[in-house]
């Protein structure tokens, strides 16, 4: 790891736009569709990726255009890190945010997204195509918000 730990250093409002961008670890969790219980608003993880989600990589096919094709893509920002709940426990926005520190398969620790996948803490191999998913309340899942740091 000879990369210069930026995270350890800076606090989320400090990081140039390249930094922020570098947090993602590229698990794809956040680009699962997800249910909101209407009684009681809790929020729900499924196991539905987003149309534009590689499901090998674990990357958005179309990240600049992501939000023309896919209107309800939301952008994670210091302006709606009060919306950071809804991230999965292994986010390091999410992590930074509440003071914890990154896991440590995180592609910032190791150089790489291989051990992430290895652990099992990206979607690959666990997720259904939006076409393919028909009620999405017949697919919640619980692993999103599991993680081993």
């Amino acid at each position: 790891m000879a990369q210069h730990e930026f995270w350890k250093e800076k606090s989320l409002s400090q990081m140039s736009d390249q930094e922020w961008e570098q947090l993602c670890d590229g698990c794809g969790k956040c680009c699962l569709n997800k249910v909101i219980d209407d009684e009681t608003e809790e929020l729900f993880f499924t196991n539905v990726a987003c149309q534009l989600l590689n499901t090998k990589s674990c990357q958005c096919s179309d990240y600049p255009n992501r939000f023309k094709k896919v209107p309800d893509c939301f952008k994670v920002t210091l302006e709606n890190r009060d919306s950071f709940s809804w991230l999965p426990a292994s986010c390091a926005y999410r992590l930074l945010d509440e003071g914890k520190e990154l896991p440590s398969w995180h592609p910032l620790n190791v150089g790489s997204t291989k051990e992430m996948h290895r652990l099992g803490q990206s979607v690959r191999g666990k997720v259904i195509s939006e076409k393919k998913a028909g009620d999405l309340e017949d697919h919640v899942v619980y692993w999103p918000l599991k993680f081993e740091p």
